[in-house]
């Protein structure tokens, strides 16, 4: 007679505020978790329950990557030095994810790094949403449950019956992301081609498409120092767009983001919660994605299939 494994779900230090929430929404509470702190920085992660035998759920979003990817690992290595079953990361963010190319001489890959670091720690699977590119699943051994906040984010954006909607693409690598975004809202696209001049830095920009009247939303998987997103604006506005609204599964929101969104002609930002917001603001909408993360882990441990869960 064989005996089912428990399911326990644990969540890192920083990600408690949505771990909380998918607990909930699956009918469970957080296992007990500690995280002893050293005064030089060091810290070690305890599980105050007994994991053994269990298939483990492990939320953690590795924004600020450095702290949060570290636990994480720890994370996984005391679970699976406890005897667990089977040790799932669930990842909401992927930090690195930027990291998915040798883009000039002597970089590393740093997703890469990420992926075969958590595959030597024991990782049965991964479970993130919105990678920055696709391709970083096939740095991963194990399966990885790549989700989609569009099942959020298109009927939010059908909610707001907008008269003359056209779905943008911040750059020309999110042009995929925009046009499935597109084709579910039937509405034409358009594309803006930026060149940087650094990191977080945007040189030239220009917008190809229709924008004249039009109600401009802009979908991106992540919106750091927003400033690709308000020059966008900026340059639709004046060329005869009605509105401008951004959706963006990832809030980073880091350097002077907030500040250059609230001066911006941006109506709305819609974002997720896999990241929380370091400050408030009237501009900014946020969609749980609690529900999509209970419904999979759900579907994971019950060994039923996902692909209901994908809209784009």
């Amino acid at each position: 007679m064989s005996i089912e494994s428990p399911i326990k779900i644990f969540s890192g230090e920083k990600s408690t505020y949505l771990a909380e929430e998918i607990a909930r929404a699956y009918g469970t509470r957080l296992g007990k978790y500690t995280l002893q702190k050293f005064s030089d920085g060091e810290f070690q992660p305890s599980f105050e329950e007994s994991v053994r035998g269990a298939h483990v759920f492990m939320i953690q979003s590795t924004f600020q990557p450095n702290d949060n990817l570290v636990e994480l690992m720890m994370m996984i290595d005391a679970a699976k030095r406890a005897s667990a079953y089977k040790v799932i990361a669930v990842i909401p963010y992927f930090g690195f994810a930027r990291q998915d190319r040798k883009d000039k001489p002597r970089v590393s890959i740093g997703s890469k790094v990420v992926a075969d670091t958590l595959h030597s720690l024991g990782v049965s699977r991964v479970m993130t949403m919105d990678l920055h590119a696709d391709q970083i699943q096939g740095f991963f051994n194990v399966p990885v449950d790549h989700l989609y906040a569009s099942s959020l984010f298109v009927p939010y954006i059908k909610s707001l019956k907008l008269k003359n909607p056209v779905i943008g693409s911040p750059d020309m690598g999110g042009t995929k992301r925009a046009n499935a975004y597109a084709r579910f809202l039937e509405t034409p696209m358009l594309v803006s081609h930026k060149s940087r001049e650094k990191a977080n830095v945007v040189g030239q920009l220009t917008v190809i498409g229709p924008v004249k009247d039009r109600d401009v939303v802009i979908v991106d998987d992540m919106i750091d120092t927003a400033g690709t997103v308000t020059k966008a604006s900026e340059i639709m506005m004046e060329k005869g767009a009605n509105s401008v609204r951004v959706v963006a599964t990832h809030p980073v929101l880091s350097g002077p983001a907030m500040e250059r969104i609230e001066k911006s002609p941006i109506e709305e930002v819609i974002v997720s919660n896999t990241i929380p917001l370091k400050e408030k603001s009237d501009k900014i909408t946020v969609l749980s994605v609690a529900n999509i993360f209970a419904d999979t882990i759900k579907k994971v441990y019950h060994r039923e299939s996902i692909s209901g869960n994908f809209i784009v």
